[in-house]
């Protein structure tokens, strides 16, 4: 039985009629939520996904705002500019674009943005509240991956997940969100001894390594659900997942494309968070 393809455009623009209702009810008490992306250097691909989080804000009737600076941009600039955001009562949520050029510090520039406003979710703060289970601003990807899960096949209780993958922008958190829904979770990575045998135990695998098509039928349990977060640009300029999609069709239960899957979860679970920590920043109880 071939694999059903769980479709990440319907899940999400499901979200987005959902976060639509709440920036209405928003919108009655006089609060637009406010969003601010900082675009550093001329990267094509950062180009492209700031242009995409500028239309959802228009979209869905957020205040949103783009800083585009010049590559040769100094840290100290960059740094004002967040402070100056940090303190701006319309901006809720600050999103610096990553990567930066390389005579930026990331990580000064992460732990400069208030852990209020940080709806990337890579503040030390809102890592250290997601390792404990408190309420904080998720990383969009991960956050993404577990509403495609919960959406299609229901509660994750019980189910043993296994993660491919252990990076702090996927890897690690999404293995922190699933605990969080009670699975039983093994993070396998490069020096994963059985790494193929592992796989095969789990009822969700998630996979997030940047190897085109790495990962193909033996690794998958039957009927398992299998979520591919890997985007890469292959020899002919396709886009390919780090599993190898027609692979595991007659295997899996179920399974993301790419693109189409992950990917537009990403930029929604941006605009869910804006949401939030403009409710948040107004003291607007969920």
């Amino acid at each position: 039985m071939t694999a059903q393809r769980i479709e990440g455009k319907a899940i999400s623009d499901a979200i987005r009629i959902e976060i639509g209702e709440e920036t209405a009810k928003l919108s009655a008490l006089g609060i637009q939520p406010g969003l601010a992306v900082v675009l550093v250097g001329e990267d094509p691909a950062s180009k492209v996904y700031v242009g995409s989080k500028e239309k959802a804000c228009q979209q869905l009737g957020f205040y949103s705002e783009v800083h585009r600076l010049s590559g040769d941009t100094s840290q100290e600039e960059l740094l004002a500019l967040i402070d100056k955001l940090n303190n701006q009562s319309t901006i809720h949520g600050i999103l610096v674009q990553l990567p930066l050029p390389k005579h930026i510090d990331e990580k000064s520039v992460i732990d400069a943005i208030s852990a209020a406003k940080d709806v990337d979710g890579f503040h030390p703060v809102s890592v250290g509240n997601l390792v404990i289970g408190d309420d904080s601003l998720l990383p969009c990807t991960p956050a993404g991956v577990i509403e495609l899960i919960k959406r299609t096949v229901g509660s994750i209780a019980g189910k043993h997940a296994v993660v491919i993958g252990r990076s702090n922008i996927v890897g690690k958190p999404v293995s922190m969100l699933l605990l969080r829904e009670n699975a039983t979770v093994t993070i396998c990575h490069s020096r994963t001894a059985n790494m193929e045998e592992i796989a095969r135990t789990a009822d969700i695998l998630v996979v997030a390594i940047g190897k085109a098509k790495a990962i193909g039928s033996k690794y998958v349990k039957p009927g398992a659900v299998v979520i591919d977060v890997g985007i890469n640009r292959l020899e002919d300029g396709k886009l390919a997942g780090d599993v190898d999609y027609e692979d595991v069709l007659e295997t899996a239960g179920y399974v993301t494309p790419v693109p189409g899957g992950v990917g537009p979860m990403t930029i929604t679970m941006l605009m869910l968070n804006t949401l939030k920590a403009a409710k948040q920043q107004h003291a607007i109880q969920e």
